[in-house]
Formats: C-alpha cells, sequence, structure tokens
C-alpha cells in the first residue's frame, strides 16, 4: 500500500490521505472482529501486484460519516479498476448503516475528480494541509501560563462530543440512538489507536479542546476548538502553542495540522505562528 502511495503521489503531484498508520495502529489495539467492523481495505491486484486500493476509515464515533479514499496505479488507469472497488465499497457502507459516506480528493487531482463527477458526488467542503515552517513568526507566550491541556479520559466523552458537535455545527440528532457508547468518541480507545485528546482548562474551567497524534516522525494537530463563551481572548493561540510543545517534547520532527478551508479566522491564526499550506483535500458527499 505504502509503495502504491508514493507512485501515484509522485506521478500525479498529489496528497493522499489513506490514514494507514492509524489503521495499522487500531488493528493491533483492537479484537479482530470489532477491527472487521470498524475498517475495511479493499484491494485490486494484478497477479502478486497491487494496482487498486480503496479503504474505509471512520472517525467520531457510530454518529459520524465514513470516509472513503482511494488510488489506482497509473498504469492501470481506466480499466474499470476503480469502478469495481466503488461498488464493493458502497455494498460495504449500505451494510454498515453509515450515518453518512464522505469520499476524499485532492484538489489537484484531476483523474479523481473526473471519477466523483461520473456519479454524481456532491462538493461538501475543503480542507487545508498545512505544516509549521517558520515557528518563531509571530509567536507571543503571554497566555501560555494561563491555560493547561489535560488527558481527556472516557469520562469525558460526552464533553468531547459536545465541543465536536459546536465546531462542526453539527445538529444530528442523538435521541433516537439506543446507545451513547455506539455514537461517544472514547479518549482512552482513541489513545490506544494512537490520537491523544486534550481538554484545554484555564481557571479550572474548560474552554476547549485539540487532538495530537504521532505517526512516522509527523506530529498532527486536529480537532482544535475554543467554546464560542472564549472566544477573542488569544485562547486559540495559546492552545495552539501548547500542541505545539507537546509534539516537540515527544519529539515530533515536523507538525502539522488540518483546518477547514471556509474557517478564514483559525486559517489566519496557522499562518501567523509559522504554518503554511502545503495541499488541499476536497470532501464529497456520497448520495
Amino acid at each position: 500500500m505504502n509503495g502504491l502511495q508514493m507512485r501515484c503521489m509522485q506521478n500525479d503531484g498529489i496528497t493522499l490521505k489513506l490514514e494507514l498508520d492509524y489503521k495499522l495502529s487500531d488493528a493491533k489495539n483492537t479484537s479482530e472482529a470489532a477491527g472487521i467492523q470498524g475498517i475495511n481495505e479493499f484491494m485490486y491486484f494484478n497477479g502478486a501486484e497491487l494496482i487498486g486500493y480503496v479503504g474505509i476509515c471512520g472517525f467520531g464515533g457510530g454518529s459520524a460519516p465514513l470516509e472513503i479514499t482511494g488510488m489506482v496505479h497509473p498504469a492501470y488507469r481506466r480499466h474499470g479498476i476503480f469502478t469495481k472497488l466503488h461498488e464493493l465499497v458502497k455494498d460495504e457502507c449500505r451494510r454498515r448503516n453509515a450515518a453518512g459516506v464522505l469520499l476524499l480528493c485532492d484538489k489537484k487531482s484531476d483523474s479523481g475528480h473526473e471519477f466523483l463527477n461520473s456519479f454524481g458526488a456532491v462538493y461538501k467542503y475543503s480542507e487545508f494541509e498545512m505544516y509549521l515552517r517558520d515557528e518563531h513568526k509571530g509567536i507571543a507566550k503571554e497566555l501560555l501560563h494561563e491555560i493547561i491541556l489535560r488527558k481527556a479520559s472516557n469520562e469525558d466523552a460526552g464533553e468531547v462530543a459536545r465541543q465536536n458537535a459546536i465546531y462542526s455545527s453539527d445538529r444530528a440528532e442523538q435521541e433516537d440512538k439506543d446507545d451513547p457508547a455506539d455514537i461517544l468518541l472514547l479518549p482512552e480507545e482513541e489513545e490506544k489507536r494512537g490520537m491523544t485528546i486534550y481538554l484545554a482548562e484555564s481557571e479550572e474551567k474548560i474552554i476547549g479542546k485539540v487532538h495530537l497524534q504521532v505517526s512516522s516522525g509527523i506530529g498532527g494537530i486536529y480537532g482544535l476548538g475554543v467554546l464560542p463563551e472564549n472566544r477573542g481572548k488569544g485562547y486559540g493561540r495559546a492552545i495552539l502553542l501548547k500542541a505545539v510543545e507537546k509534539l516537540k517534547a515527544v519529539k515530533a520532527e515536523q507538525i502539522m495540522l488540518q483546518v477547514a478551508a471556509e474557517n478564514e479566522k483559525a486559517l489566519s491564526l496557522y499562518k501567523s505562528c509559522g504554518f503554511e499550506e502545503t495541499s488541499v483535500m476536497d470532501y464529497f458527499e456520497w448520495v
């Protein structure tokens, strides 16, 4: 998979968000049955050579949409390979009664967009990937001592879900769910998979959160948010800088983050702290 990924990225000049390290970690830390239910890999071979791949990955519990991404060897495109894999994935999403399905495609991938348009996928939003290039740019530390990042436990799952709903403006009804455990992101389980969730606190009050992950030497910052009543006070910058400090403490060689393209305030904040855009991922809704 890694070999095919590198070939496609070099040939097309794109980024692929396959989450292979996350999936491998998840498989190592869950039972075989649970792993099969939560993650699916679909592969197309020419003899012993892997020439096509599509993966399903779920984040955020049972109420979150599944994310689908894939690739086909440049020399084997327009042979129906991705169409066949697409059919298998669609059947699997139906079997799992997915809350929703998002298909990911690098903005620069002409072949990917052509395929998505061919079966009516609907554009939903875009997300920037940014890397820290100038850590000394515009960094003010006057607020750092005022907040702490506390590692979330499973008892904080409800708070994490509440904040996720606020930041994503997701107002989907959850009262009809029979088992809350099916829809809550359990921080201790996520940490086993490599993603650590921190709640940001000031004067013993929760003001926001951030998710951190280190994979293959790259430290990732995800899900950073400040609760509405605490915005405009510099807490977003403080949480970001605390997150960078934590990633450096565990020897992350590079630091990256992802932010929705329409979130101009967050984009401006990250740029002011030395992060630069490296790629843009488009998300399409499967309808």
